[in-house]
């Protein structure tokens, strides 16, 4: 028999019963674009949220004394800073690197005292991109300089201290040989995120004049906090560095420095996950009614194809190819679909703040910004429509199996 054109007689077949593969069309549309969304939406948003993280202290990366995780006290110092951020500048993957010391102490006025967890950095060199509390400036301003005698608090802390701005405040804690030491500072600025954890356990203070009450050297410091232009980047970053740094240095991941975070991300994208697995069974349930209808109502006509000529792996493509096209032109009703609200969406994003009262949800000490931005990461995008190809074609083999086994003789006597 002459070589026949599969792919158009697939094509025309499925148009024989039009309504029955328009309605498979619209559930692998359909599925693709809860898909998409649902990804987009997670991508985007834990992506935010881990760079929002990233802000709140130790970047996306921390290089610090590898006993500072364990026990995050003062004497755990890192006393060639400057040359360590150097060294981390160098990686390809990142953006900034900022020295800090950061750690426990308490505040006194003269009404109350409270513990506290506190920052101290260079105002000159920091910003909001790369501290968040840079932006969150709701009274007066951040100290000026690195050696300014200046303090800024958390809105909620200063409240429950009674100070105004100006009003003094004693900062106690344990220089690098473990003995108490005080500061005084004056009230420069007031902070708010939103969050309770920031709002009312938060301290700034500047590096150079906290070296000094500790007794550190001009380039000692706790941690750099290291920013990479992609968080997924962490993990290479870290162990990129990890093969350079000296002892007693060493770098951690984002997930090592917030376990808690970490665990909370996998649990939301684990359940994700899973949503993602049921729709596709959805999608490849739909797929194998059509496929298998249409082979069991087209018995005799197989029939009658095997005994003019065509052979059984002629129909088993045949089959495959209507499979195939169901997921291609499936994905391409999926992606016109989706393009009107995914770029709606990506531009404007999605205001939960009406839902959450106005409130600011917080996990692991990180806020949550109500305004949910889209964006769903290339290789997501590509896992998905290769996921529902893919699915459409395994999908196929059974009813393909089934086409190519049958006897002539008896399916032409089907009726």
């Amino acid at each position: 028999m002459k070589r026949v054109n599969l792919a158009a007689m697939a094509w025309r077949n499925l148009w024989r019963n039009g309504r029955r593969t328009l309605l498979t069309l619209a559930s692998i549309a359909l599925g693709g674009f809860i898909a998409v969304m649902f990804t987009a939406m997670q991508d985007q948003s834990f992506s935010d949220f881990i760079d929002t993280a990233a802000r709140m202290s130790a970047g996306h990366v921390a290089v610090q004394h590898r006993e500072y995780l364990g026990r995050p006290t003062l004497t755990r110092v890192i006393s060639n800073s400057e040359e360590l951020r150097q060294l981390a500048l160098s990686d390809p993957d990142v953006k900034r690197v900022m020295i800090r010391i950061s750690g426990q102490a308490m505040v006194a006025s003269a009404e109350d005292n409270a513990p506290v967890g506190f920052i101290a950095f260079d105002p000159a060199l920091e910003d909001a991109e790369s501290l968040d509390f840079m932006d969150g400036l709701v009274e007066g301003k951040m100290f000026a300089t690195a050696q300014d005698r200046g303090i800024v608090l958390g809105k909620a802390l200063a409240r429950r201290l009674g100070v105004r701005l100006g009003d003094k405040v004693v900062y106690t804690l344990t220089d690098r040989r473990g003995e108490l030491v005080s500061g005084m500072a004056r009230l420069t600025g007031v902070i708010s995120l939103g969050t309770p954890t920031a709002d009312g356990s938060i301290c700034l203070l500047p590096i150079d004049t906290l070296r000094e009450v500790l007794g550190y050297g001009p380039h000692d410091a706790t941690r750099l906090a290291v920013f990479v232009s992609d968080s997924r980047r962490s993990e290479a970053v870290a162990r990129r560095l990890n093969a350079q740094l000296p002892d007693p240095a060493v770098a951690l991941t984002w997930r090592e420095v917030r376990p808690e975070l970490s665990a909370f991300i996998a649990m939301k994208v684990g359940g994700a996950r899973f949503m993602e697995a049921v729709i596709l069974l959805l999608v490849i349930a739909g797929i194998f009614n059509t496929l298998f209808v249409s082979v069991m109502e087209r018995s005799r006509e197989f029939g009658i194809m095997l005994a003019i000529g065509f052979t059984r792996w002629q129909l088993f493509r045949l089959v495959l190819w209507e499979s195939l096209w169901l997921g291609a032109v499936g994905l391409v009703a999926g992606a016109i679909v989706t393009v009107g609200p995914y770029a709606y969406l990506t531009r404007n994003g999605m205001d939960l703040s009406a839902m959450m009262g106005g409130k600011t949800t917080e996990v692991a000490g990180v806020g949550f910004d109500p305004l949910i931005r889209f964006g769903i990461f290339p290789e997501n995008a590509i896992v998905i429509a290769a996921g529902i190809l893919l699915a459409t074609l395994l999908t196929g083999i059974y009813p393909a199996h089934r086409a190519g086994r049958l006897e002539p003789v008896q399916a032409i006597k089907l009726v």
